[in-house]
């Protein structure tokens, strides 16, 4: 694929758009849901120790970690698959403060985000730089060797010496249990090599010496670990067919059957202090002193004499190197070595124990640092950001297209995230023609082509592996104008919701897709992982600045209603913050707000989304000519160029009404969205006035008028309870009032049956079923059952889903005698009648239900006498309005 240097920057509003949203300073939150939660989050942003995250940074350039502990989960070098996601907690960390800072305007935010821009400038400097040995602080003229630096030393190529008899000794203080780290390694190749290791497979020392590889080692192995974090000596020494190995002083292993020595191995090429020639091996971690080589062999008493530093016959100065050499370009900037890329660029499978998405892992780093530079508009975030672009631009524009197809289709391994969206945005800043080319370079050609056509091939795919994908090519339509991006995040969009979303907004199952349509029949543990429904949202979002399409809002309103507040545990903490990766859906299940330890990818989305809460509550017309109202939240908007601010009073979604009021003078349209639903009682009132009018085919109501400081509109949104069914089993079901998903909290774990019919109202109203909890807004209990918001984040066991269960036909209390009949594909003939709600009357009602009872009695599914039946029960029964 050619890549076109000719893009042409994008400017703050890109083609295209119909609508264009507000920055979070402009929309200042009111008391209620939103800014609850976000309270919430802001005790972690103020709290935590950001030296922690930045010390795999830190340790990555051979740096002082200021005695900071990297946090758990996937954050350090223990984290999971070798902490091959290491950093990008950091970039989400950036993005969380760089959003509390424009929301809050609080200083603390600000100069986090200052020291740790300024702490990551140090970093890519330290990797540019040769690297530097360091002191152990204990003992002064030692060697320190940090674990996750990836430094070793490379001695002189005469350090070895080509002689039968050696001595090999040096006081070591390892700070790591990983085995096969080496004290000394000298060698071709895995062929012919000698080394001495802190610890073999059974964590004692060992020494080796071979010329046919692994099979044909000469070996001498101690008996016991050495002690962490502890200084002990350790010395080998070969003699004629005998070799000793020595622990502080005493032989603790004996070959004397030994026929290899380094006049044997002859000339090495590999001379070095802490790194192995199995390159699979880790880099000795820890302290050096008193490193030594003598061309004879001491004697026992001699080994135990050996001084803390000095002795031995080495050659010159032992060099500091990295086992990666060092970037490819200047811009390079990670918590771990350029290696993950480059192994990327050969992969042919999925090994994230190998390389575990080091793109993905860039992608947060650059997104935190654009957002630092947006927030305080620090110079050096840019200059990193431009770097790493840069960087990655001479890494992958010159590899074949086929292999980044290859690379981009890898699961896991090959996942690259939102980082077009994040390149394209840094395109807007930089003008740079090869940023614009280098987000390009990330397309999946079989993916895009298969969605803009049309072709589902989303069963079995990785779902957050795929969903930000599609988030950069809008953007990318908005930089090149090429419409086949667009089309296919359109038509992506559509295989995704609903046929793929749970009713609380999420999606996948233990990450994972299934065929469109099944939902009931993938309800489990690992559901709805939470990073999905972040980026639905943005997706969402983005498609709507162009299209104004309210299924887009719709879908909005529900992921921030329900899934998104959910997430969050309704707890303070300074060191976690307490966000969801799964949200089971199986009954009782109990959310886990630290999961994995921590630093998830999806505690890294949920940082973000609770600290933005406000960025879709209200959109402009790109000509400024209308204010679109899109969330119904205790909010302030400041719309500088119209001089307008609109104040919105709620207390939604536990009431059922707002009211905005005008500050300032002119004419615009003010467009309300209503709900898709709400499809009846909407109303709206103007200085107390009604107006009438109804929702236009973008779903927005919209008034007309030159306003005057000091007018207001009321709105009501009244709330009905209502089921949604899943797709491939129309029993299993959930429960909506308005816009909030109720939830059962039982322990039982299987399905509980609910019935809703036999209390149901014309409207097609279900709310006779609940009983309101008296002063707890949306508590209720259903047959006993306490029923209350999926969005609040408790430890108690939840049921989103329900079996439906009607076993009679009855209708405002009154029972017809005659059970409910069902079909196979389970819709009862109660399901056919009410799905047809609201009712005018009960006259409609009764000629609905004479409609299905024929329709059934014509099908053979029931008897005319039992219709009859059906039909004078719902004539007779005291049905309320």
């Amino acid at each position: 694929m050619t890549i076109p240097l000719d893009l042409r920057v994008t400017g703050a509003t890109p083609a295209g758009w119909a609508v264009r949203p507000f920055a979070l300073a402009d929309v200042e939150l009111g008391d209620g849901l939103f800014a609850a939660k976000r309270s919430l989050m802001l005790d972690f942003a103020r709290g935590y120790d950001v030296d922690r995250l930045l010390q795999v940074f830190r340790t990555n350039a051979g740096l002082d970690t200021l005695g900071a502990v990297a946090p758990g989960g996937w954050e350090g070098l223990d984290g999971e698959a070798n902490g091959n996601l290491r950093g990008h907690f950091t970039g989400h960390f950036l993005t969380m403060l760089a959003q509390a800072y424009a929301s809050t305007g609080e200083q603390v935010f600000a100069d986090r985000i200052h020291y740790m821009v300024g702490a990551l400038a140090e970093v890519r400097q330290a990797l540019r730089d040769d690297p530097v040995v360091r002191e152990a602080t204990d003992r002064p003229g030692s060697v320190r060797l940090i674990r996750g630096s990836y430094q070793y030393l490379e001695l002189p190529a005469t350090a070895l010496g080509a002689t039968a008899e050696v001595t090999l000794a040096a006081w070591v203080k390892p700070t790591h249990d990983t085995d096969w780290a080496r004290v000394f390694d000298f060698g071709d190749d895995t062929t012919r090599y000698l080394y001495l290791t802190v610890r073999n497979a059974a964590g004692a020392p060992r020494f080796a010496i071979t010329t046919t590889g692994a099979e044909g080692e000469q070996g001498i192995d101690g008996e016991q670990p050495l002690p962490l974090d502890e200084w002990s000596h350790l010395a080998v020494t070969i003699t004629c067919a005998t070799g000793t190995l020595y622990v502080n002083g005493v032989a603790v292993g004996e070959n004397t059957a030994m026929t290899l020595n380094p006049e044997v191995l002859g000339s090495l090429t590999n001379n070095w202090i802490g790194r192995s020639q199995y390159p699979d091996d880790p880099v000795f971690a820890g302290a050096l002193d008193g490193v030594g080589i003598w061309w004879r062999a001491l004697s026992a008493d001699e080994v135990a004499r050996l001084p803390r530093s000095g002795g031995g016959s080495i050659v010159g100065d032992p060099v500091p190197r990295r086992t990666w050499g060092g970037p490819s370009h200047p811009g390079f900037l990670a918590a771990y070595p350029e290696t993950q890329f480059i192994t990327l660029e050969s992969m042919t499978e999925s090994r994230y124990t190998v390389v575990w998405a080091p793109y993905y892992t860039a992608h947060k780093i650059l997104r935190g640092l654009l957002d630092a530079y947006r927030a305080v508009g620090d110079p050096v975030a840019l200059d990193l950001a431009t770097g790493l672009c840069d960087w990655m631009y001479a890494r992958l524009s010159v590899l074949p297209d086929e292999t980044r197809q290859r690379m981009w289709g890898i699961f896991s391994s090959g996942e690259f995230g939102g980082i077009v969206e994040a390149i394209c945005d840094l395109y807007a800043v930089t003008g740079d023609p090869r940023h614009a080319a280098l987000a390009r370079l990330f397309d999946l050609d079989s993916l895009i082509d298969a969605c803009a056509a049309g072709r589902d091939v989303l069963d079995g795919l990785h779902a957050n592996q795929h969903i930000p994908i599609f988030i950069g090519l809008v953007r990318l339509h908005e930089v090149t104008g090429e419409q086949r991006y667009l089309t296919a995040a359109r038509r992506f969009w559509d295989m995704v919701i609903p046929t793929r979303m749970y009713s609380i907004g999420g999606t996948s199952t233990v990450e994972f897709w299934r065929a469109a349509g099944v939902i009931a029949g993938s309800l489990g543990e690992l559901t709805a992982e939470t990073c999905c429904a972040y980026n639905l949202l943005k997706l969402s979002r983005m498609l709507f600045l162009h299209d104004r399409d309210p299924k887009y809002m719709d879908y909005y309103e529900r992921a921030m209603y329900n899934q998104v507040p959910g997430s969050k545990r309704d707890l303070a903490d300074a060191e976690k913050p307490l966000v969801t990766y799964f949200i089971g859906l199986t009954p009782g299940h109990v959310r886990d707000y630290t999961p994995k330890e921590g630093a998830t990818c999806c505690e890294g989305t949920g940082m973000e989304s609770a600290t933005k809460y406000q960025d879709t509550v209200y959109l402009a017309a790109v000509d400024g000519s209308a204010l679109y109202v899109n969330l119904y939240s205790p909010s302030t908007l400041g719309w500088a160029e119209r001089g307008i601010t609109v104040v919105q009073d709620t207390r939604y979604p536990y009431a059922q009404d707002t009211t905005l009021t005008i500050h300032g003078e002119g004419a615009f349209d003010l467009c309300l969205r209503v709900p898709g639903w709400a499809r009846d009682g909407f109303e709206v009132q103007v200085n107390g006035e009604r107006t009438a009018g109804t929702a236009g085919p973008d779903g927005y109501l919209t008034i007309s008028r030159a306003w005057r400081d000091g007018d207001t509109v009321g709105v009501r949104i009244p709330f009905r309870l209502r089921v949604e069914r899943a797709l491939d089993d129309p029993g299993i079901q959930t429960l909506f009032y308005g816009p909030v998903n109720l939830v059962a909290r039982d322990a039982r774990s299987t399905l509980l049956p609910v019935s809703l019919y036999p209390t149901a109202r014309l409207s097609g109203d279900l709310i006779a079923a609940l009983t309101p909890e008296p002063g707890a807004p949306l508590h209720f209990t259903l047959d006993g059952v306490p029923v209350a918001p999926f969005f609040e984040g408790t430890d108690d066991p939840t049921h989103v889903y329900f079996r439906r269960s009607e076993p009679q036909v009855i209708f405002a209390g009154l029972d017809s005698g005659v059970a409910n009949p069902v079909r196979d594909d389970g819709t009862g003939l109660l399901d056919e009648v009410w799905d047809a709600a609201p009712f005018r009357d009960q006259e409609a009602l009764v000629d609905r239900v004479r409609a299905v009872v024929d329709a059934w009695v014509d099908g053979g599914l029931l008897t005319a006498g039992d219709g009859d039946r059906i039909v004078v029960a719902a004539a007779a029964a005291p049905f309320q309005i």
